[in-house]
C-alpha cells in the first residue's frame, strides 16, 4: 500500500504543526505556499534533508510554489506532485478565496476523502453560523477558532492551541466521524449578533 497523503492548505503557517504532526506518523504532506519551503515546521524541514535527523517513520514533505488568487494554477501544481490521490484535505484558506480554491483541488482527493476546513471567528456569520462545507461527498469537519479570556484581557489563540485544536478534528475526520464543527477557544457572541 501506498503512503497515505495530505494536502494541507495553510501549512507552512499557523497550521505548521498540524503538517507535522502528519509528517511524524508517516504521512506524504504536499504544503501549497508562495515560496516553497518557507515557514515549514522541523518535521517537515528534516523530511525535505535540510536540518536534523529524519525519524524511520517520518513522511515526507512536498512543498508547492502556488498561489490562492490562481486556483487552477495552485491544483496543476498541486497534481504534479501526487503520486495518486490525496487521502485527506486540511484546509485553512481566506474566505475571499476559499470556494475556487476548494473546487480547484477537489479532483485531487480520493473519493469520500475527509476534510478538515479551518475558520477564523470572523467567518461565522451572525444569522447564518458557519459556512456550509464546499465539497459535497467529502466528510467536513470544521473548525472555528476565536480567543483566549485571561481577567480582564483577551488573546488569540497561539499556534500549538490552533494546531491542537485543528489535530483534534483530523483525528476525528480520520476515524470516520460524522461531520461536525468544533470550537477552538471563546467566540465573541455580542459581535457575531450585530
Amino acid at each position: 500500500m501506498s503512503e497515505r497523503t495530505a494536502l494541507v492548505l495553510g501549512g507552512t503557517g499557523m497550521l505548521k504543526g498540524c503538517a507535522d504532526e502528519l509528517l511524524a506518523r508517516g504521512w506524504q504532506v504536499v504544503l501549497p505556499s508562495r515560496r516553497a519551503e518557507v515557514g515549514l515546521g522541523r518535521a517537515a524541514r528534516a523530511s525535505l534533508g535540510t536540518r536534523g535527523h529524519v525519524p524511520q517513520q517520518a513522511g515526507r514533505a512536498r512543498p508547492v510554489v502556488a498561489d490562492w488568487a490562481r486556483p487552477e494554477e495552485l491544483a496543476e501544481r498541486v497534481r504534479a506532485v501526487l503520486d495518486h490521490p490525496a487521502d485527506l484535505l486540511v484546509a485553512w484558506v481566506h474566505a475571499s478565496y476559499r470556494d475556487d480554491v476548494l473546487r480547484a483541488v477537489a479532483p485531487l482527493l480520493a473519493p469520500r476523502a475527509p476534510v478538515v476546513e479551518v475558520h477564523d471567528s470572523s467567518t461565522v456569520q451572525p444569522v447564518r453560523g458557519m459556512p456550509d462545507p464546499v465539497l459535497e461527498g467529502h466528510p467536513t469537519q470544521q473548525v472555528v477558532l476565536g480567543f483566549v479570556r485571561h481577567g480582564g484581557s483577551t488573546r488569540w489563540l497561539s499556534h500549538e492551541e490552533t494546531s491542537e485544536g485543528v489535530l483534534g478534528a483530523v483525528h476525528r475526520a480520520l476515524e470516520g466521524r460524522p461531520p461536525s464543527v468544533h470550537q477552538i477557544g471563546e467566540i465573541d457572541t455580542w459581535v457575531m449578533r450585530h
